[in-house]
């Protein structure tokens, strides 16, 4: 594989193949004079660019288990995923790569059943679970590299999902490795205007963004100003994609993105493949092999069929037997089939939050959010945003002595900024008297949801 790495100024610089091969490799001669071998976690917290390349890189190379983290976390979020995996180093930034010169370690005698990546996915109760993936899945990704991305040797494919994600993992580094393919690692923050003019510049052939950067380039300025000739895949995920957004760009451009669907458990389980035409709005049919059943309105995926699903709950047989059941894979989304086998998502059975892109356990909001002193209680759920797919909304009780208003609002988003990962934080917030629980008090999230949707302007704080 071939890399084009971009600064924050938008400057590309070529890495070609031999050059990516060498780095690896004195990545992986440091990280195995820092005692890193066969089995070892290591945390993985940099921020994309080429050193995020070279470290996923280097593990394989010596049987290592990658335990990849958004760079966003802050330093507990670290700490409790450190403790929880036994990582034996954490990467943290650019810096704590560390690269020698002296000859590369053998190639390790590795088997498909071996440990290869741990990915923590955010839940509705508790902390994360780390997802566990053996190194057969990273050829099993060819399934859907080829068939739903449609990358072809020699593209220069950009997949725009931030490092340390499930979807950087398949679609920014294997997607160029399985094929021979050109990644793109764009080191800037996003800006819609800047995107358009960057992938006019860049000319990739194979795009993936998230539906959330599609929606906004869609209403930034300059948007069908000029072609964008090179694009001839344009495929999201990571949340619905809707239909006056593919519309949109198709009008423009004649791009039509094509939506896919999966799971940090499970890698890709459908998608409208390459060169296929279906309605705005589907998440298409499933991925070839893959079979699938609609059980009471939830999308179950038959385990045997799915090469790509994960082996299960880091040290938590409990909770993988829990979505295991029968031999098949119980998603937790409900979804409709229609007579041609397209697939339509209609939301989630629990309650994880899917914002930008990114799937956030209400759990972990709150637990943010309760750290503050004026918080007796507080209720996390997701609101429909036009742009976002969905915000993080808190309902607030607050403690004796503490006034609502305004500026403990600010306070409140700005201590959860803090006290874990910025993109959890709160983008609207609702003071109350009390929660709804059951008899047996557990949060009725269902009524929290509702009285929100329903509460007038004068009664939500929004950011």
């Amino acid at each position: 594989m071939r890399a084009l790495v971009v600064s924050p100024a938008g400057e590309p610089r070529e890495v070609p193949a031999a050059e990516l091969e060498h780095e690896t490799e004195r990545a992986a001669a440091g990280l195995a004079e820092r005692g890193v071998g066969r089995g070892d976690v290591v945390l993985v917290r940099l921020p994309k660019g080429l050193e995020w390349l070279l470290a996923m890189r280097a593990l394989w190379r010596l049987g290592a288990v990658a335990l990849p983290c958004p760079h966003q976390l802050t330093a507990a979020d670290v700490r409790e995923r450190a403790e929880r995996s036994d990582a034996v180093l954490e990467l943290l930034e650019a810096a704590d790569l560390p690269l020698a010169d002296a000859p590369p370690p053998p190639p390790i005698d590795a088997v498909d059943s071996d440990p290869a990546f741990l990915l923590f996915t955010s839940g509705t109760e508790g902390p994360p679970k780390g997802a566990l993936h053996t190194r057969s899945y990273v050829h099993a990704n060819l399934l859907q590299t080829e068939r739903w991305m449609g990358v072809r040797a020699g593209d220069r494919v950009w997949c725009t999902a931030a490092a340390g994600w499930s979807k950087s993992l398949r679609n920014v580094w294997l997607a160029a490795e399985l094929t021979g393919a050109q990644a793109v690692v764009h080191e800037g923050r996003f800006d819609a205007a800047e995107r358009l003019e960057l992938i006019e510049r860049l000319a990739p052939q194979v795009l993936c963004m998230s539906p959330t950067e599609y929606r906004m380039c869609a209403r930034a300025a300059g948007f069908g100003d000029r072609p964008l000739p090179s694009v001839r895949e344009a495929v999201a995920a990571g949340e619905a994609l809707d239909g006056p957004t593919v519309e949109r760009w198709r009008d423009a451009y004649g791009i039509h993105v094509r939506d896919g669907y999966g799971q940090t458990e499970t890698g890709a389980v459908a998608g409208i493949l390459a060169g296929e035409a279906a309605p705005p709005g589907s998440m298409g049919h499933p991925l070839p092999g893959v079979q699938v059943r609609v059980d009471g309105g939830e999308l179950t995926v038959a385990a045997g069929s799915l090469p790509t699903l994960f082996a299960g709950y880091w040290h938590d047989p409990h909770a993988t037997a829990d979505r295991l059941r029968d031999g098949w894979w119980h998603t937790g989304d409900l979804v409709r089939q229609d007579a041609d086998g397209l697939l339509w998502y209609e939301g989630r059975r629990d309650d994880v939050i899917s914002s930008s892109g990114y799937r956030i356990g209400p759990a972990e909001v709150e637990a943010a959010l309760a750290t503050h002193p004026a918080v007796l209680e507080c209720a996390a759920i997701g609101l429909p945003d036009p742009e976002r797919g969905q915000i993080v909304h808190v309902d607030v009780v607050l403690r004796e002595g503490w006034t609502p208003g305004p500026e403990l609002a600010d306070a409140l988003r700005a201590h959860a900024r803090t006290a874990t990962a910025p993109y959890k934080a709160p983008r609207s917030l609702r003071f109350v008297s009390g929660l709804p629980h059951t008899a047996t008090g557990k949060l009725r999230r269902s009524d929290v949801r509702r009285a929100a949707v329903d509460a007038g302007p004068e009664q939500i704080i929004r950011w």
